[in-house]
This record gives C-alpha cells, sequence and structure tokens, in this order.
C-alpha cells in the first residue's frame, strides 16, 4: 500500500535490459575551445545514421528502462516548477519540435544529461547546486541546445564502431550514478569512454561550444540574465575543488577557467542589469534540501540556523522550517513557522500546500481537504493541487473520489507514471480491481517492465467479457505492449 510521506519517492522496478541501453544519449567528455564555432544546421548526412523518428523512439525506449532502474522524484511541487521553467525557455530554444520528457532523479549530486528524443534528465542535487532560477536555467538551456543540434546523431556519424559498448555503458554508469553518490557510476562511464575518447576530443570541444552559444541565446530570448552562465561554471568549478572527486555532470561537460571566460564574453554583448530570483524556485530548492537531510529534525535546525543568521532567502528558509517541523510531527510549532508566510503572500499555492499538508499529516483531513477545495476553485487545473487533493483523499478513506480525479488526470498526463501509480493503489482500496489491473498495466509500461504489463492487461480482459468496447481496447493495448517487449533491442 502507498506510503504518505513527504516527498513522494516511486518504487524502483529492477527490469533492467541491456539490450535498451543503447538508448542513452548522453554527451561527450572534452574541454572547451577558445572561440565560437558557427556550425551549420544539422541536415541530411547524420540522418541517414539515425532519423528524429528513430530518436524519439530510442528516448521512449531509454526513459522506460532508467525509470526501472533509478529512484525518481514524484514530488508534484518539483516536477510542476521544473516543467514550467522549460516551458519558459523550450518557445526559445532551436528544437523542431517544443517538446520534451523530463525525469527528475532523486540524487544529491550534480547532474543533468540529455537524450535523443526530447528527454531531459535533472539529479535533483541540481537544484542545490544553481543558487538561483537562472543558473539552473543555464544549465538546462544547455541541454536544450545539444537535443536542438542532434548532438548525438552526429557523434553516431563518426563513432559507428564504437557506438555500442560506449552506449551501453554510459547507461550503467547513469544509473549507478544515480543510486549511489557517484564513485561507481563515474568508474564505470570513465571506463567504457576510455577508449573512445581520443577519437571524438575534438568533435566534443564544437558540441560543447554550440550547446553553450545555443544555450544562452535561448536565455536571453526567454529575458533570463545572460551571465548566470558563467556564475554556474564557477560554481561548478568550485564543487570541483571542494568534492574529492568531480561532480558526474563535469565528466560529460568539461569546465575550465577559459570555457568560464568565454561565457562571460559572451554575455558582455548585452548590459548587466539586475535579475530579480524567482522566489518559487528558491521555495522548491528547500524542500529538495530537507530531502537531503538524514532527518526532519536535522533539516528544522538547518533551516532556523539560516533564519537567525539572516539567510539569503529568508522566506524559503522558513518555509524549509515549516515543512522540516511537519515531518518531525511538530505540528503547532509547523503552523506557526508557515504563519508571517501566509500572512505576507496568502495567495501563494505553494504555501497554502504546505498548509494543507501539515494538516493531513496531523490526521486533520477535514481540515487539509478543505483548503485544498478551496485552492482548486481558483487553479483547477494546478498539477501540484490535484496531486495533493487525491492523495489526501485516499488518506482519508475517499478511495472513490480520489479515483475519479486520478482517472482525468491520467487523461491528461498519459506518460506520469506516478498518477498511474496511485491509481493503482486507490482502485485496489476501492475494489476496482479491473481499474487496479488497467492501471497497473500502464504503470508498468512507463517503466519498461513488459512482461508484467502483459500479465496485467490479460487479467484484465477476464474481467471485461461481455463488454466488447472495453475488450478490444485491452487487445489494442496487449498487441501495443507485446510489440513493445520485441522492438526493444532495437
Amino acid at each position: 500500500m502507498l506510503s504518505f510521506v513527504f516527498p513522494h519517492l516511486k518504487p524502483v522496478l529492477r527490469a533492467y535490459t541491456p539490450a535498451i541501453s543503447l538508448a542513452i544519449g548522453l554527451f561527450a567528455i572534452g574541454t572547451s575551445a577558445s572561440a565560437d564555432v558557427d556550425l551549420p544546421t544539422l541536415g541530411d548526412t547524420s540522418s541517414v545514421t539515425i532519423s528524429p523518428q528513430q530518436e524519439r523512439e530510442l528516448g521512449k525506449q531509454w526513459l522506460r528502462a532508467y525509470r526501472s532502474q533509478v529512484p525518481t522524484s514524484s514530488d508534484p511541487l518539483v516536477i510542476d516548477y521544473l516543467e514550467q521553467l522549460f516551458d519558459r525557455l523550450l518557445p526559445y530554444s532551436q528544437l523542431q519540435r517544443k517538446q520534451i520528457e523530463l525525469v527528475v532523479a532523486e540524487n544529491r549530486t550534480l547532474n543533468a544529461f540529455a537524450v535523443p528524443g526530447g528527454i531531459i534528465g535533472v539529479h535533483t542535487g541540481l537544484l542545490t547546486y544553481a543558487k538561483t532560477e537562472n543558473q539552473l536555467a543555464a544549465v538546462l538551456a544547455h541541454e536544450l541546445g545539444h537535443l536542438s543540434q542532434r548532438h548525438y546523431a552526429r557523434r553516431l556519424e563518426s563513432e559507428k564502431n564504437l557506438m555500442v559498448p560506449m552506449l551501453a555503458g554510459m547507461l550503467a554508469g547513469l544509473v549507478l550514478a544515480a543510486n549511489s553518490e557517484g564513485d561507481a557510476g563515474i568508474a564505470a562511464i570513465m571506463g567504457t569512454q576510455a577508449a573512445a575518447q581520443q577519437a571524438r576530443l575534438s568533435f566534443s570541444r564544437q558540441n560543447e561550444q554550440e550547446a553553450d552559444r545555443i544555450g544562452m541565446q535561448t536565455m536571453i530570448e526567454a529575458g533570463l540574465d545572460p551571465y548566470a552562465a558563467s556564475e554556474m561554471f564557477e560554481e561548478m568549478m568550485r564543487a570541483n575543488r571542494l568534492n574529492r572527486r568531480p561532480p558526474e555532470y563535469l565528466l560529460t561537460h568539461p569546465v575550465s577557467e577559459r570555457r568560464v571566460a568565454d561565457a562571460r564574453n559572451r554575455a558582455m554583448k548585452y548590459p548587466r542589469k539586475a535579475y530579480p530570483d524567482n522566489l518559487e524556485y528558491q521555495l522548491v530548492r528547500a524542500r529538495i534540501r530537507a530531502n537531503q537531510e538524514e532527518t526532519p529534525q536535522i533539516a528544522a535546525r538547518m533551516f532556523k540556523s539560516e533564519l537567525d543568521r539572516e539567510s539569503d532567502s529568508p522566506d524559503a528558509s522558513r518555509y524549509g522550517w515549516a515543512l522540516a517541523l511537519s515531518r518531525s510531527s511538530q505540528f503547532d510549532a509547523a503552523r506557526e513557522a508557515l504563519a508571517p508566510l501566509l500572512e505576507k503572500d496568502p495567495t501563494r499555492v505553494t504555501y497554502q500546500i504546505m498548509r494543507a499538508d501539515i494538516e493531513i499529516t496531523a490526521e486533520r483531513y477535514k481540515a487539509g481537504l478543505s483548503i485544498l477545495e478551496d485552492q482548486l476553485k481558483k487553479h483547477p487545473g494546478s498539477y501540484p493541487l490535484n496531486v495533493r487533493y487525491a492523495e489526501a483523499l485516499m488518506k482519508a478513506g475517499s478511495y472513490k473520489e480520489s479515483a475519479e480525479i486520478l482517472d482525468r488526470l491520467s487523461r491528461k498526463r498519459s506518460n506520469d507514471d506516478y498518477v498511474w501509480y496511485l491509481l493503482a493503489e486507490v482502485n485496489g482500496l476501492a475494489g476496482n480491481i479491473l481499474g487496479v489491473h488497467q492501471a497497473r498495466a500502464e504503470y508498468f509500461i512507463l517503466n519498461g517492465v513488459y512482461d508484467r504489463a502483459m500479465i496485467q492487461l490479460r487479467n484484465a480482459l477476464k474481467l471485461t467479457q461481455g463488454n466488447s468496447y472495453q475488450t478490444a481496447m485491452l487487445e489494442e493495448r496487449l498487441k501495443y505492449t507485446q510489440q513493445q517487449m520485441l522492438n526493444r533491442g532495437f
């Protein structure tokens, strides 16, 4: 049964398939060069190797394999914030298809990656290293630059003989890195890349330069700070000096003093001005920082200490303090800590969700549900509010109402495996066995566990005899799943 502990962390399914690992698309190791490289738009040359449609299929299969092996965040506030930031960047990117699939690994290390087919991965640790929203956006815009120029396809064109061992090892390394503090992942990545590194060094320099240049242009057009790229590079170099091992991100995106200078020189073409930070970023960052502490009590002391010594973002520190107090079952203290924020900004949805979370965690379900219902009247399309409301209804024993909300949400977010996970749980509690099998099947499909998905679909078919429409739908889904299982080796 689902455990209602915030933050949410989906269970990791162990269904690793080596063939699927060939879909990985991290970008090359190398060092930066000193000048901008104006490469032409990628044309038919790389398309001979891999088409955009093939890239999307590779990306879909890779994402399913990755999800099955890596603890991923399903905190709706974190997911919603990152999706909104991408929504701000994507219209100004050079991607022809302005869509991405986001996966957030619950890991404290500094890492982000791009995979062919529009997949962007982010470690939660990246948000603790990026001190401002603009610094985070600089990293994400850089990854969009890699995707828009299809660097994956261009690398395959020049490295066909090394493709299989390199890509298989890189997926294994990413999975290891996301399941640990990074040592094992680094060893796997560096071991498989050693043979190919020299052959592609100069090409990867061009990749990084191009992604830097395009990423900065995306930032500027989106109204974000062009100087944030050099600031984030400096944060990475500082992390590299302070740690006994380099962050995973620096293995595939090396940063040097020259690269920092190049980024700063590009930014100097534009007037320097103040860019106020987004408080919502700092609130999400506080959630992640609270999650990374060993206990809520330690997190509470950390945030209280920040408040006592004049925090850089006092509202975020206070929010983190209230969050940690609630998780420590100090509900009166949590309400008291949150009160000044509610008085200062009563319309902020993030504060209202925190207010409801305190009541729900304290098992005051009526009060918590009332807060969420009031907010949903004002923001009916809010993803975090809908997820929280469904979770709260489930915990309060209102299974049918929770299932109705999740069913609607699953139609809007059919690729959201956490929604399917919740729907399977609540259908089970409500006694809807057919619904359990259907939701579990979708969850397993999104995690690449096709054999278990087929078991669920066959079980569902046994319950739809006499209903020709439902039977036809399930049979079609079963055929799709069988085909996916056959094709997963490419």
